[in-house]
């Protein structure tokens, strides 16, 4: 029953993508509306066993996600932009978790230790919007002459 439910969400899936890029949106962002949707806060149409192995799932799909970013990272551009590749490796992600940890307590109710664990949690899942874009404009040769989808895909993985 569980593969049955993980076929049926990604076919959803993919039919919702279709549809949010027809118009001329983020196809992830309609499924994350779908993920959303089917959970067990708003309809609860997921299977059980499928909740439960939502982390493994999870996991699975950022390695994925990483590997294939890996794979499209070209050694030849990556010598040639290292140091602003070194560079773009850690400064936006310590900046991002040190704003959030900052600013956080003031907008919601955490402490400040809480604050910076979900910081550093969302500056280490951004690779999961950034690599697809990226090897998109790889694909399409868009800033691929000065490099820049090979910095950001690696500072991404």
């Amino acid at each position: 029953m569980m593969a049955f439910s993980i076929a049926e969400m990604i076919l959803l899936g993919l039919l919702v993508d279709w549809l949010f890029r027809k118009l001329r949106m983020q196809g992830l962002l309609g499924m994350l509306l779908l993920g959303v949707l089917f959970g067990p806060h708003v309809l609860d149409l997921m299977e059980p066993s499928l909740l439960e192995a939502s982390a493994d799932l999870r996991m699975i799909a950022l390695i994925v996600i990483l590997l294939r970013g890996g794979f499209e990272l070209s050694q030849e551009v990556l010598n040639r932009v290292g140091f602003q590749a070194l560079l773009l490796s850690f400064i936006p992600g310590i900046m991002e978790g040190s704003t959030i940890a900052l600013l956080g307590p003031h907008f919601l109710p955490l402490t400040h230790l809480e604050s910076a664990m979900l910081g550093f949690i969302i500056a280490a899942v951004s690779p999961a919007v950034v690599v697809p874009m990226m090897i998109r404009f790889i694909e399409r040769r868009m800033g691929t002459k000065k490099g820049i989808p090979t910095m950001v895909m690696a500072r991404a993985c």
